[in-house]
């Protein structure tokens, strides 16, 4: 507790239902993670193309896209019940992709797994940030990426054992899906989020598609730049970060268990960046550090494809944290730029985008990989397209720090 430095201000309910929020945070980024780590051995067990790598991943991540749906019934009806519903089905569909046959059942059942935990994760942070006063919201977000750090801490550390596991990778998905299903459980008795039950009653819209028409009505350039920002860095971030494990087995001999050691380092700092910069950001302002995330990925993206010897884990170390510091900020921008009634949906909105624009640059870097001969040299391209972000940061991006949520 005192390592991710919960404020003792929070009452005892108030840090249940954060650990609650943070544990499925916990279990979704193990889940995500084990896609990146496992990718070669997937690879080899259903014959996947080198070319054809980066497009199954981009099938597999467009499955989040229903999330929208969702999400609006999530700004008409309340958080509590999809936060319990987007569990299950995560852990239905982890369990299932232990016993994928084919690829096209792989990518199926991940790509439902990935429709759960993007709703999972946005309405933990929307939940979160109606929850936390305002002084303390930026660090709640970190410390829910704080916790999906140390899901991607365990994910690498099993993945190390996975030789030993009875199925390989396959038994990995297993304990995550059982894990799910216990966190589901837990959070049977979770409440409402207060700030949703204090809307007066004529705020909650009984239209359908009612916070879609507001957000594109009343907050069109909060969302453009938040489009500019998500697509822009999730274009090439992801990529980076699914041909991670394969590019340092492939180029450098790393062994699974070296890059499960690596994963595991880099996650540790990235658990601190994720608080440090939530704290940060409390104090400074989001779009201070948000820019500086964005331009140290970059620098740090490029030097990991570009170098040797003891800086490619530095390299690695730097890129993840500063990925993750960009995460918390673009998470924390997008719950408080725009109100309650509308807030799930621009969130989702934002993660949608972001989506797409990854989908996109997984398509993508198989062209370039058969164009240049190499990933290092593709990713390295995609890479500079997160500096177009950066005026959208600077000149256009509302601070909302320390402001009262609508």
């Amino acid at each position: 507790m005192r390592l991710l430095g919960i404020p003792a201000s929070l009452s005892a309910p108030e840090r249940r239902i954060l650990l609650l929020l943070g544990a499925a945070f916990f279990i979704g980024q193990y889940d995500m993670t084990l896609l990146t780590l496992a990718l070669p051995d997937v690879q080899e067990s259903f014959s996947i193309a080198e070319e054809e790598l980066g497009t199954m991943i981009a099938i597999a991540r467009l499955g989040a896209l229903p999330a929208i749906a969702l999400a609006l019934l999530s700004d008409g009806r309340g958080r509590r019940r999809l936060l319990v519903v987007s569990l299950v089905g995560l852990s239905i569909f982890s369990l299932a992709t232990s016993f994928a046959q084919t690829a096209n059942q792989f990518i199926f059942f991940q790509a439902n797994a990935r429709l759960f935990t993007t709703l999972e994760e946005i309405l933990a942070v929307v939940y979160a940030l109606e929850l936390l006063p305002s002084r303390h919201r930026g660090w709640g977000v970190g410390f829910l990426a704080a916790m999906g750090g140390l899901g991607s801490g365990l994910a690498s550390l099993l993945y190390g054992l996975s030789d030993y596991l009875p199925g390989g990778w396959r038994a990995l998905y297993v304990i995550g899906g059982l894990a799910i299903m216990y966190v589901a459980w837990l959070r049977r008795s979770l409440p409402e989020s207060p700030m949703f039950e204090q809307q007066q009653p004529g705020q909650v819209k009984p239209v359908f598609w009612q916070p879609l028409l507001e957000l594109f009505r009343h907050h069109r350039l909060a969302l453009l730049a938040l489009t500019l920002i998500a697509g822009m860095f999730w274009f090439q971030a992801v990529a980076n970060l699914n041909f991670m494990s394969k590019y340092l087995q492939d180029s450098h001999g790393y062994s699974p268990s070296q890059v499960s050691i690596m994963f595991v380092v880099a996650g540790t700092f990235a658990i601190f960046g994720n608080v440090i910069a939530g704290r940060t950001s409390d104090r400074v302002g989001r779009r201070p550090v948000l820019a500086f995330g964005i331009a140290l990925n970059c620098a740090t993206f490029l030097l990991f494809y570009n170098t040797s010897g003891w800086m490619v884990p530095l390299a690695w170390i730097a890129a993840l944290f500063s990925f993750f510091v960009v995460d918390v900020m673009v998470n924390a921008i997008a719950g408080e730029l725009f109100p309650t009634h509308c807030r799930s949906t621009a969130a989702t909105l934002r993660a949608i985008i972001s989506l797409v624009a990854a989908a996109a640059g997984l398509a993508i870097e198989g062209s370039l990989y058969t164009a240049l001969g190499s990933h290092g040299a593709a990713l390295s391209l995609m890479t500079l397209s997160s500096l177009l972000a950066l005026p959208a940061v600077l000149f256009w991006l509302r601070e909302t720090a320390n402001i009262e949520l609508q």
